[in-house]
């Protein structure tokens, strides 16, 4: 599609705008996190390390690193499993309520972070008898990043077909050596993609968080939100916050070049076994 001069520039003019109403904010928090000044004086009165050394030597923000991390990989574990098996299923079985299930999936997702908070809650205190903690967060948060793997999975599982699994069956392979030799190389790049994004959705998530963590455990963004308004904590804080800035660059980073990655796996073509 050919755009005349004047439409291309104001489209470049819209999409800088665009981008420093996003990253502005974000650059401050960097430009914060050395600023002499504890309550972020613009323009700032000076610049200092000293921030830095005292996040480092925080035990609240390591402790709540660590269990943010904790929780995180434990979730991607379990949503990994889930939402390969209910890829594979929906993509390679016909049964009914085939479309309801899938819409199931997805929904959590879909919903406001304080309903889902509240639903998980009471199911957990009322139905179930659970008290909240450690496993009432993991499984909350693994219930949202299923929908990371399921959508990564079925994607790439629609796009290439059952040729060749079906190829390798024909060969007398069983249901498992066809998933281990065929299928999950198929899947690798896509399921390393939706577990980096599902870790990284996980690690930040707060609204969920509140409701189903109970009393003493703290995530990161729970202690950010309780220190940064408390005294001589802003800094700290600031500086957390741009370390996690930096960090967050590389998961997605990754997961954008290993979505676009075909593992050396065509799409099923002319020259494909024709389907029976």
């Amino acid at each position: 599609m050919n755009l005349s001069k004047p439409i291309r520039w104001t489209l470049a003019g819209l999409t800088l705008l665009t981008l420093l109403f996003v990253y502005a904010p974000l650059g401050l928090v960097l430009l914060n996190s050395f600023n002499t000044s504890q309550t972020f004086a613009w323009p700032p009165t000076g610049f200092t390390t000293e921030w830095w050394g005292r996040a480092w030597s925080s035990p609240g923000a390591r402790d709540a690193i660590w269990v943010s991390v904790q929780v995180a990989v434990i979730a991607t574990v379990i949503a990994l499993v889930l939402g390969t098996m209910a890829a594979l299923a929906l993509t390679r079985y016909r049964f009914f309520g085939r479309d309801a299930v899938s819409l199931l999936i997805i929904l959590p997702i879909s919903l406001p972070g304080v309903v889902t908070g509240i639903a998980l809650a009471n199911a957990f205190l009322t139905i179930f008898g659970i008290q909240l903690g450690y496993l009432t967060l993991i499984v909350s948060h693994a219930t949202f990043c299923i929908v990371t793997i399921f959508n990564n999975a079925i994607a790439r599982l629609r796009r290439l077909g059952s040729s060749l699994e079906e190829a390798s069956a024909d060969l007398g392979a069983g249901t498992f050596t066809t998933f281990r030799l065929v299928t999950l190389p198929m899947l690798r790049s896509a399921l390393l993609a939706g577990g980096l994004l599902s870790f990284a959705l996980s690690f930040d998530e707060i609204i969920v968080t509140t409701f189903t963590a109970g009393q003493g455990i703290e995530t990161l963004p729970i202690w950010i939100l309780q220190n940064l308004f408390r005294p001589n904590q802003a800094p700290v804080v600031n500086v957390v916050a741009a370390a996690l800035i930096v960090v967050s660059v590389i998961p997605i980073w990754l997961a954008q070049r290993l979505a676009g990655t075909d593992e050396g796996v065509a799409a099923p073509s002319s020259a494909a076994p024709p389907n029976r």
